[in-house]
């Protein structure tokens, strides 16, 4: 038998770790998804400055008799509820006499709270569609099958609500998001935005954003200063917080969110009274 020189030695370690590094690579290729799935994408990158409202710039508001007067308006939006929090976050914005609009969703998580719907409405906040099912890879991998999620959606909130009185929706990622791409091809978002304005919807993004659903799990503190960066001095502010049962920071958060906005001379808006 041939004893192994150095060069054998050599070339066998050099197959043995390429064979283990296809093995690793295809390991990997398999559980990323299942580490990172493509539907957990968040919604925290801040769209462009557009708002399905013709009417309304990003600047300042004249009030009707306040003539000089550029109103600074905040409106706090909220995604993915109700949730167990939904009481939470009503209490707090009842203390400050602030009005919400809250996009929902009916996915499973929201099931055992749907009835809170109706306090929400009683509160005299806006109830906006988001998604029934918040699966991107459902949702955007057709125009037919966006529109087949929010007539389930629309279907199950009818249970609580009046839904012919909904006419305002947020696409889940936004309506500049770049994950649906990937399943319904680069018009997709294009395509949606001109048949929401079809079928009589008008649609919103957010212009500051909580940060409160992403990966790294913000504690309160951080929250409110994630608001307060974006916000800065911009004289029109959207927004975006969510309602979940992961999101109890935000709970805690609010009540500071509120007075800030407060003080900095905002007034407190649905997204429809906006546009109004």
């Amino acid at each position: 038998m041939r004893r192994e020189t150095n060069n054998d030695r050599q070339q066998r370690l050099f197959v043995t770790g390429l064979l283990i590094s296809a093995v690793v690579g295809a390991l990997i290729g398999l559980l990323w998804p299942m580490w990172f799935p493509a539907d957990s994408a968040c919604e925290t990158t801040i769209p462009d400055a557009s708002f399905s409202v013709p009417t309304l710039a990003m600047g300042g508001t004249q009030l009707p008799g306040e003539e000089g007067a550029a109103m600074k308006i905040c409106c706090l939006t909220f995604d993915d509820g109700p949730s167990k929090y939904t009481p939470q976050v009503l209490a707090a914005l009842e203390k400050c006499d602030a009005k919400a609009t809250f996009f929902v969703t009916a996915q499973d998580a929201n099931q055992d709270y749907l009835s809170y719907l109706t306090d929400i409405e009683a509160a005299g906040h806006q109830i906006a569609l988001h998604s029934a099912s918040h699966s991107y890879s459902r949702i955007y991998s057709s125009t037919e099958n966006f529109w087949l999620d929010i007539k389930a959606l629309r279907a199950t909130l009818a249970n609580y609500i009046d839904v012919d009185a909904i006419h305002w929706l947020r696409f889940p990622g936004g309506s500049t998001n770049t994950v649906s791409h990937r399943y319904g091809g680069r018009q997709i978002m294009q395509q949606l935005k001109a048949q929401a304005e079809q079928k009589g919807y008008a649609w919103i993004d957010w212009n500051v954003c909580a940060e409160d659903a992403t990966a790294s799990h913000p504690n309160a503190a951080q929250i409110l200063r994630n608001v307060q960066n974006d916000a800065k001095d911009q004289p029109i502010c959207v927004v975006l917080m969510h309602d979940t049962n992961a999101t109890h920071e935000t709970v805690k958060a609010l009540p500071d969110i509120l007075e800030w906005f407060a003080a900095k001379g905002y007034r407190f808006f649905t997204v429809q009274q906006m546009a109004e």
